[in-house]
């Protein structure tokens, strides 16, 4: 994964205890906190329903908390208009202008202000050259491709030179080819403007991609927040683990400190703190877990397994392995036949060890229904 450079030092936004209840009584976001720094790029990440879009119309000034503060340079915002905010946002609809062509739907914000025509002309141009659509002035919205109609309101909201951008799911009517690409281009975008960044997505590898750092959403609380190393290598409960990602989750016994028990057998772990003989949960990730020949003098005492089923993904295969009453999902560049008996071999650090969480019974079922 590539180095990210720092953020800038500061808290540009801080989220501090917000409410959101709805009408219906919904409580769409309990409490929830986070301070984001001067140009960092910040994903809210979660499943629909979790509440991340909720937060970023509150942040906008689109949705007003029930309680709570928003600070902004240390300034509660809560009671401006979203125009008064030094704060744009992208939505997932565009809501380009059809009649206007791009420079006229990128100048809107200083034209509707009045402001110089020379100056807002220039500004367009350079708006134009950080989006990558120098040339495109006259050309109409209807003719543009979905990613260089995105390019275009992003370009529109950063003309109105904002500190904070907010992005609302805007990849999610592209290809996946053009959404990949584009995920690129937004996090140049982010780093050449120097802006703050929230982007709001259900989708994992544009929230590892592109993040400083995600903040893991479910049912209106953040689970974890971290970079995106952080959120993958060391998920704090079975939730994150299952949503970032693949994952083997299992139910599993700390025996005692950096030891634990799964899959019928005591693995050496690098885990700490949970007392003896608690119940925990274990996460493997699939590019972890090794198989060797059953026959392996050297894999004693590991657990065996069968191979169920074998498919080729391009840059390795991926298996399916019966061990016991559990099937795990192993990635390797080294093919397995079905059928094939196994034994499954995983480092101490490659174990990660969980306590239980609310969401720890969900998730478990969910991978015992795979093992069906």
């Amino acid at each position: 994964m590539q180095n990210r450079p720092a953020p800038d030092a500061g808290t540009i936004l801080s989220i501090r205890d917000v409410h959101v209840v709805f009408d219906d009584g919904f409580e769409a976001l309990d409490g929830v906190s986070l301070d984001i720094g001067h140009n960092e790029f910040v994903t809210l990440l979660g499943p629909s329903g979790c509440g991340k879009t909720t937060m970023l119309r509150c942040i906008g000034g689109f949705e007003r908390p029930t309680s709570g503060q928003i600070l902004y340079k240390g300034q509660d915002i809560i009671p401006l208009p979203p125009y008064k905010r030094a704060i744009n946002t992208v939505f997932q609809r565009y809501a380009l202008f059809p009649h206007l062509n791009v420079a006229q739907n990128v100048s809107f914000g200083p034209d509707l202000r009045g402001e110089d025509k020379a100056k807002t002309a220039r500004e367009v141009g350079r708006m134009l050259d950080l989006v990558g659509l120098s040339g495109f002035e006259k050309r109409k919205i209807a003719s543009l491709s979905g990613g260089q109609q995105q390019r275009v309101a992003i370009a529109r909201a950063l003309i109105n030179d904002p500190d904070v951008l907010l992005l609302d799911e805007p990849l999610g009517a592209l290809d996946l080819k053009l959404r990949r690409e584009m995920q690129l281009e937004l996090k140049r975008i982010q780093r050449e403007s120097g802006i703050t960044f929230v982007f709001v997505t259900h989708d994992q590898e544009e929230a590892l991609t592109m993040s400083d750092r995600i903040a893991v959403m479910r049912a209106g609380h953040i689970l974890q927040l971290g970079t995106p190393e952080d959120i993958y290598n060391e998920p704090q409960n079975a939730f994150v683990a299952d949503f970032i990602g693949d994952s083997d989750i299992m139910e599993g016994l700390m025996l005692r400190d950096r030891l634990v028990r799964f899959l019928g057998c005591d693995f050496p772990c690098v885990d700490s703190g949970f007392g003896e003989n608690a119940p925990v949960d274990v996460v493997l990730r699939p590019e972890d877990v090794k198989l060797k020949p059953a026959d392996d003098p050297a894999a004693d005492g590991a657990p065996e397994g069968v191979v169920e089923s074998l498919l080729f993904k391009g840059v390795h295969y991926e298996m399916k392995v019966r061990c016991g009453e559990s099937v795990l999902l192993v990635h390797s560049t080294h093919a397995r036949d079905v059928g094939t008996r196994v034994k499954l071999a995983v480092a101490p650090q490659d174990i990660q060890v969980m306590r239980k969480s609310e969401a720890s019974e969900e998730v478990l079922r969910r991978h015992a229904e795979r093992a069906k």
